[in-house]
């Protein structure tokens, strides 16, 4: 299992969907992973800081968390089957509930708890980028520093 670190959130176009980039810590791979519009806006206001006048499902569901007196530790992206993740929050006490990985990133950024991958996942659709697409990897994160939650608006949902 590698730890995950955000990069971040943009839109792939002509098909106007959103796609959560992660990468390895201690690595040089990548994973791509498309995601709803509405899980697209709520990492991307947490990346950039922004905190809506009234919560977010997110922000609410870290709330609840917490008003239960239970603590997320973790969050894995533990499975891929015919092109869907699958990922795990992992509790205090080792309770696990299944459940997207874009709305366990956004959790995770919340609460600021580690982000991993099954080696299995990272085998299957990880990614290493070359140092002549490090560049473009640069573009990448210049263009999320650039997007808006607005920018996000219309994207079919489908992670």
């Amino acid at each position: 299992m590698s730890e995950m670190r955000v990069v971040g959130v943009r839109v792939e176009l002509p098909a106007n969907q959103p796609i959560l980039l992660l990468r390895e810590t201690a690595g040089e791979r990548y994973l791509p992973i498309w995601i709803g519009s509405v899980e697209a806006t709520a990492i991307a206001l947490e990346q950039q800081g922004v905190k809506p006048p009234r919560p977010l499902t997110h922000d609410l569901l870290k709330d609840v968390v917490t008003a239960l007196g239970r603590r997320l530790e973790e969050v894995r992206i533990t499975d891929l089957q015919e092109g869907t993740f699958y990922a795990e929050l992992v509790f205090d006490g080792g309770v696990k509930v299944s459940a997207r990985p874009s709305d366990s990133v956004a959790l995770a950024l919340r609460i600021g708890v580690p982000i991993y991958a099954e080696e299995n996942v990272l085998a299957a659709a990880g990614l290493v980028i070359p140092d002549e697409q490090e560049d473009e990897v640069e573009k990448f994160r210049e263009f999320l520093d650039s997007i808006t939650p607005e920018d996000f608006r219309g994207a079919n949902p489908n992670g």
